[in-house]
This record gives structure tokens, C-alpha cells and sequence, in this order.
């Protein structure tokens, strides 16, 4: 049934109502060619009754939505409360010049299916982090390898606690709208973005679709890495390694992913670039002199990681484009070794960062122990959350000493916010309050039970 707030879309549902008492039963509705409507309510199915060619892609399968032809779908079921929820990392590097006719329907579909997270398309590929219902996850993956370029889509799935599940179906009063700040993700909302890269190393000519390094599987890696001759390098931000890497990691203490070629710069050099001649001038007479610098000797053979296996398949990219003969990567990341290897041959230490509201993950990808700090978006363990610096919501130990006292009450004024009505800036965010004046506290309790 198709729901819109305006005249013509309430007529053309009333005449759909009204054909429901023809005596034939074999006849059938005609395709409607309507404008799209901007309304949420509305729920159009992009699936694609279609023979597969050569050249599909979802722009071609989705063409009919951007006409105007929109097929009418019924509500799906797969949001029955009794279905376990799952949460799913994905992405693929491909060649994608037509990534941002791939939002909508894709936000529609996520939408539709009451599946949330987020997700990255970018000219490279596509990156995301999806939970909701398995029938209905299985869906939009299903919906995205639909385009023969992203067949193959690499992907990790992570189960959802019980807690996770009852605040996801509003079976919990921990947070004032049910489904909101303790769930993986909200389970009404999804964000698909359009970036220039899924994963930003700042350099457009390294492209992994077209080069990437040896994957390994995770039941291969410890004797990889327990290798003499090969180096291991932590390719993931100093907050996530410092909760956790695997024994004898090299940690480049990054603060952001695009830093790694200006590490890799001054600590690692391929094989024949031990010795770099440089020339140097005189101060004081123009006489040129040839020196020689000293640089670290180049490893044999280099093996990286990283939580997904994404950043590892482009820093893997990047270092043979420089040069680097054999590199090796985990094969899905730290979560795909945490998931399938034992916790007695595990050479993983600590917990792994995730980027949902799980914050971190253990062996068997059961749920860590981490909380996160609001103010800087950083891991904190009990410890931390033992410190004078740490106030919930504002400051932690992390980031106490670089906030200024103004950061820090916008802070408090947000968590406020957000007590009193479950959401950043209340109910009436973006809205001139009715006669002017301020709403009180019961609207908490009306909008709980209204969700």
C-alpha cells in the first residue's frame, strides 16, 4: 500500500481500495507513473525482475525509479521482532563513476527494511557497516552484488547480544526512545554517504582495484607473522591500537589513516634504497659535497592488518606502487581472525575497536568491555572511567588536556539534551517551538511510547 499526505497520492489509494471489491479476481492493478515523493513513508522496491547481462549495474537495474516508474511493494515482513539481528561490515574496491545514482535507492531499500548503519560509496567502491533482521541484511547485500561489480563483496558478520536485540525491538526503557543511543546503531536510521574515497589515504592514484597485495587467511597468519623475516605493521589509528594488537606488531602511532605514506616515508624503503645520496651545499663556500644517509634496511617481507581488512588491501596497494615486492594482508581483518580462530592459537592481545556502539569486540566477536567517550569518540576502559578527568558525555583522559572549557560545556549542554529527551537538541530540532515557548519533560515519556 502506497502512503503519501498528498490529494492526488490519497485519491489514487482510495481508487486502489475501491478496485479491491471487483468481481474478478484475476485482474490486476495497472502500473502507476508517478513523480517520487519525498515522503518516508513511502516504500518502493528497487529489486529487479531481469535476466543478468554482461554490463548490469544498480543505476541500470534501478533506471525505472529515476523515470518514474515505480513499482508498488507490499510491507515486507522480515522486521518480525522474533528474527535475530546481525551486524555486517562490507566493502569492495571497483570502479564506480556512477556511485552517487546508487544513493537513493539503496538509502530507500536500507530504509525500507528498517536497516541502519552506514555507509561510504565513493568512485573506488563502497564501505559500510549495516544491522537489522538477517532476512532483511541478506537482502540489501544481495540487492548490491545485484551490480556485477560488486560481486564478491568482502564482508564480516558480528551477532548482536540479547541486551542489543530488546533495545533494537523497544523492549528496553535504558535509553529514553528505546531504540536510540545504546544499540549498535539506531535502528531507524541509515546514512549513505558519498566520499571520494571509501577509505581516505589522500592519494587518488593508488587504486587497490587494479593492484593489491597476497591475502592470507586467517588460518594461515600465525605462521606468517611468526616469521623471523617478516615485519608486521598495525595499520589502524593509535586509539585502536592501544586497546589492542596482535604479538610483535609494529604500531606506526597514526592519527589518521592518510599519515601512513609519510611513515612509511621515513621508516621502510623497498629493497636497493638502503643508501640515499644527497647533496648538500656549504654555507660557507659553494661547493657541492655527495653524503650519504642511513636508512632502516628494507624488510624481506612485510604483512599488515587492520579491523576489516580494508585500510591493510589499500596500504598493501600503496607500498607495491612503491616499490615493495612481497606484502601480505589479512584476509577480513582482524574481526574475520578473531571470529574463526581459537582463542588458544590466538596470537591476537587486548580487544578490538569497532566503529559502532559496541566499541570493541573479543575472541568469538562476543562484545569487549570498552565504553566510549562522547567527547572524543575514543575508547575508555573502567580505569579510565576511574579518572577525575573522566565526565560522561564531555571528557575522558584521552582528551581532557586538549578541550578548551567552552568545548567542554557545549559538551555538557549536549549530553543535557539528551537525557532530558533522548535526542541531540530534543524533539523540536529544527523547529520553532509552538507559541514560543519551551517544551517541559513529560513530551520524554510521550514520544517513548509513541516509538
Amino acid at each position: 500500500m502506497l502512503r503519501c499526505r498528498s490529494s492526488l497520492l490519497l485519491a489514487l489509494r482510495m481508487l486502489s481500495s475501491s478496485r479491491t471489491a471487483n468481481p474478478n479476481p484475476k485482474s490486476k492493478l495497472p502500473t502507476l507513473n508517478l513523480p517520487l515523493c519525498s515522503n518516508r513513508n513511502i516504500h518502493f522496491s528497487y529489486s529487479c525482475n531481469f535476466s543478468p547481462t554482461p554490463n548490469m549495474t544498480l543505476s541500470n537495474c534501478c533506471s525505472d525509479a529515476t523515470t518514474g516508474s515505480v513499482p508498488i511493494l507490499a510491507q515486507s515482513d522480515s522486521t518480525n521482532p522474533e528474527e535475530s539481528l546481525v551486524v555486517v561490515s562490507f566493502y569492495k574496491f571497483a570502479y564506480l563513476p556512477d556511485h552517487a545514482d546508487m544513493r537513493k535507492p539503496l538509502k530507500d531499500l536500507c530504509q525500507q527494511l528498517r536497516v541502519s548503519g552506514g555507509i561510504i560509496l565513493a568512485p573506488e567502491g563502497i564501505n559500510g557497516s549495516i544491522c537489522g533482521t538477517r532476512g532483511s541484511v541478506e537482502r540489501v547485500l544481495a540487492f548490491l552484488q545485484s551490480d556485477d561489480r560488486l560481486k564478491g563483496l568482502r564482508h564480516v558478520e558480528s551477532p548482536v547480544s540479547p541486551e542489543e536485540e530488546a533495545i533494537h525491538h523497544g523492549h528496553s526503557s535504558s535509553s529514553p526512545l528505546a531504540a536510540g543511543d545504546d544499540a549498535p546503531f539506531r535502528w531507524d536510521h541509515v546514512r549513505v554517504k558519498l566520499k571520494k574515497e571509501i577509505v581516505t589515504l589522500g592519494m587518488p592514484e593508488v587504486s587497490p582495484s587494479e593492484k593489491v597485495g597476497k591475502y592470507v587467511s586467517p588460518k594461515d597468519w600465525n605462521a606468517l607473522i611468526s616469521d623471523p623475516d617478516t615485519v608486521l605493521i598495525d595499520v589502524r589509528n593509535d586509539y585502536e591500537t592501544r586497546i589492542g594488537k596482535f604479538k610483535g606488531a609494529v604500531d606506526p602511532c597514526t592519527t589518521a589513516f592518510r599519515v601512513f605514506p609519510s611513515w612509511v616515508e621515513e621508516h621502510l624503503q623497498p629493497d636497493g634504497t638502503d643508501v640515499e645520496h644527497v647533496e648538500t651545499e656549504s654555507p660557507r663556500e659553494s661547493i657541492k659535497s655527495s653524503m650519504e644517509i642511513q636508512k632502516p634496511k628494507a624488510p624481506k617481507r612485510i604483512a599488515m592488518y587492520c579491523t576489516g581488512g580494508i585500510r591493510c588491501e589499500k596500504a598493501s596497494s600503496f607500498l607495491l606502487s612503491k616499490g615493495f615486492k612481497e606484502v601480505y594482508h589479512l584476509e577480513g581483518g582482524i574481526l574475520k581472525y578473531l571470529e574463526e580462530v581459537p582463542k588458544t592459537e590466538s596470537l591476537w592481545e587486548g580487544e578490538c575497536f569497532v566503529f559502532d556502539k559496541r566499541v570493541s569486540v573479543d575472541h568469538g566477536l562476543v562484545q569487549g568491555t570498552f565504553k566510549l567517550c562522547y567527547g572524543c569518540k575514543q575508547p575508555v576502559s573502567d580505569e579510565d572511567m576511574k579518572s577525575p578527568e573522566w565526565e560522561y558525555g564531555v571528557s575522558c583522559p584521552h582528551c581532557f588536556s586538549s578541550k578548551t572549557e567552552e568545548e567542554k560545556e557545549r559538551a555538557r549542554a549536549r549530553q543535557t539534551q539528551f537525557e532530558s529527551w533522548g535526542i541531540i537538541g530534543g524533539p523540536d530540532k529544527g523547529q520553532r517551538p509552538a507559541n514560543g515557548t519551551k517544551r517541559n519533560h513529560s513530551h520524554k515519556t510521550r514520544l517513548s511510547s509513541s516509538v
